[in-house]
């Protein structure tokens, strides 16, 4: 099932569902939020992230160039 159709099938269900809904959404995003934080927190070296952090820190105010990621 799409993300369309899910919207579209939203205003269908009742407020207890539609709660169900946004407590299950709220639950898989801090799933997401507790993954980067366990990601940020990995005392593993990236070499080249930090040289591509150091680099983009050097260039100031200029946007970063996404073919460099």
């Amino acid at each position: 099932m799409s993300a369309s159709e899910i919207i579209k099938e939203l205003p269908k269900l009742s407020e207890a569902e539609r709660r169900a809904v946004l407590n299950k959404l709220r639950e898989l995003s801090q799933l997401d939020d507790d993954r980067w934080d366990e990601l940020l927190n990995d005392p593993k070296p990236r070499p080249k992230l930090e040289a591509f952090l150091r680099e983009s820190a050097d260039e100031g105010d200029s946007p970063l160039d996404s073919n460099r990621l």
